[in-house]
């Protein structure tokens, strides 16, 4: 559906336009497991200066669909007050678990949040959520394929591939 080169091209755009964006700042990429790990470990790579990294695991799917349910199966270990911290999510579908987080990492007092996702499928939203950057908008079809995975399985395939 979408070539490793296509995926390379928009995550070092998306790199460029958050250099811009944060300028001399010392940004917080806080990848959202598991999906966004290849995302995030990508992004931050391709970002020209310096960032930290760290992770936030999340659940709400089962199988292919969503359950409604957001819980925190990792925590948040850095202290953020007065950080910008940049949220990367492999994809965002319904916004609800990115609505959540949001939420949570406001109540953390950070300087700023920006949200960037690999995917966005609007048809699926169910509520307004911060979306600062993308870089695929896709219809609603289910994916694997660069972090993403069907019951923890295709996430190490380097392009993204969906069953039609």
């Amino acid at each position: 559906m979408i070539s490793r080169d296509e995926i390379q091209r928009r995550v070092v755009e998306l790199a460029s336009t958050l250099r811009e964006e944060l300028k001399d700042e010392i940004p917080v990429f806080l990848g959202v497991l598991n999906g966004a790990y290849v995302f995030t470990s990508d992004l931050s790579r391709a970002y020209d200066g310096l960032c930290q990294v760290s992770f936030i695991r999340l659940s709400s799917y089962q199988g292919t669909q969503s359950s409604g349910n957001v819980s925190m199966v990792m925590g948040l270990k850095e202290n953020i007050k007065g950080r910008s911290v940049v949220v990367v999510e492999d994809i965002i579908d319904s916004g609800l678990t990115m609505l959540k987080l949001i939420d949570y990492l406001k109540s953390l007092q950070p300087k700023q949040v920006k949200v960037v996702a690999l995917f966005t499928k609007p048809e699926n939203l169910k509520c307004d959520v911060q979306i600062d950057h993308f870089c695929f908008e896709i219809p609603n079809k289910f994916i694997v394929g660069y972090g993403l995975d069907y019951n923890e399985l295709f996430r190490n395939l380097p392009a993204i591939y969906t069953k039609e």
